[in-house]
């Protein structure tokens, strides 16, 4: 064989080995699920966390990584379907969060591994057996917020000394997670002389008659669960309860969106924290064996525009506690 021959044959040798030589090299094309009980707005920051996450695990959507969304804007009513879509579209995993997304997924499958990027309570609900052995198929973070909403009243408490009635909002349709939280925060209400009230919205169109309901029984501060539908409408209300001269407290979100105070885990950390759940089941580990993380560090939030416009003055023994000041 001449020179020019084995040339070409060695072109064309070279030419036919690329094609499979590129297809050998191409990354597993992942397919994971998430299931939002809010909308996609509500949660733009945390969902930024979770992709973040995801990247500097070395995961890039379009490329070896593919989330299917799915969001139930608030209806919790929605869920059901929305999760067993994700199941009958086969995803490796469903990541969801708070007790309405975790419920939903825990019901739709008991096989496809379900990553909680933050909860209040999933032993309490009844979403694992136990935070170190989960069992079953799911796992992930939990923000334990009995004990945060309880620290609402002490805050609130220490800004305003004459509070005598305190509010919790919250929405009915977590009412396993609501009732924890509540019979938490009665203790504390108690111990501090206050009188605690309930005060329960499905959506946003009854903020304006509950908030009329608080002035009506002069309730002088609430707490706001943390909520998917709740945290959603943040902004709202706040505005509504600056208006109605009711200081607010939160998640540290809240005070962001305008409340006067937020205090708990952020949230943001949490769902970065799930990307490492997620890169953990897809090289393989199994759910029951990965504990339910409990976050570390809480952050509390002062809204010092709120407070000037509620003619309040925060003290000394809050500022020095605070993560942020909103100036």
């Amino acid at each position: 064989m001449n020179n020019r021959r084995k040339l070409l044959v060695a072109l064309g040798a070279s030419a036919l080995a690329a094609p499979f030589g590129s297809i050998a090299q191409q990354p597993k094309m992942h397919r994971i699920g998430f299931l939002g009980p809010s909308s996609a707005a509500g949660v733009t920051s945390w969902l930024e966390a979770l992709r973040a996450g995801l990247r500097e695990l070395g995961y890039a959507e379009g490329k070896n990584l593919v989330i299917e969304f799915r969001w139930a804007e608030g209806k919790y009513e929605r869920l059901a379907e929305l999760a067993a879509e994700l199941v009958r579209l086969n995803v490796e995993l469903i990541v969801t969060h708070s007790t309405p997304g975790a419920v939903a997924a825990k019901q739709a499958t008991a096989v496809i591994p379900i990553v909680i990027a933050e909860q209040g309570d999933s032993v309490a609900t009844g979403v694992v057996s136990s935070l170190a052995r989960p069992g079953g198929n799911i796992t992930g973070l939990n923000v334990f917020s009995p004990q945060t909403s309880a620290k609402f009243i002490q805050l609130l408490k220490e800004v305003q000394p004459q509070i005598r009635r305190f509010g919790f909002l919250s929405n009915p349709d977590t009412t396993s997670m609501a009732r924890e939280v509540f019979k938490s925060m009665e203790a504390t209400a108690k111990s501090l002389k206050v009188e605690l009230q309930l005060f329960e919205v499905r959506g946003p169109q009854e903020f304006e008659s509950i908030f009329a309901e608080m002035a009506k029984r002069r309730v002088a501060a609430i707490g706001v669960q943390g909520d998917p539908m709740l945290t959603a409408h943040n902004a709202l209300v706040a505005s509504i309860a600056a208006r109605r001269r009711i200081a607010t407290i939160g998640t540290p979100e809240f005070a962001e969106a305008g409340a006067l105070m937020g205090y708990g885990a952020d949230r943001s950390v949490l769902f970065r924290r799930a990307a490492m759940y997620v890169d953990k089941i897809l090289k393989g580990a199994k759910p029951d064996g990965l504990p339910i993380e409990l976050p570390t560090k809480f952050d509390l939030v002062v809204n010092m525009k709120t407070a000037k416009a509620l003619g309040l003055k925060i003290p000394q023994s809050i500022l020095v506690q605070t993560t942020k000041v909103i100036e």
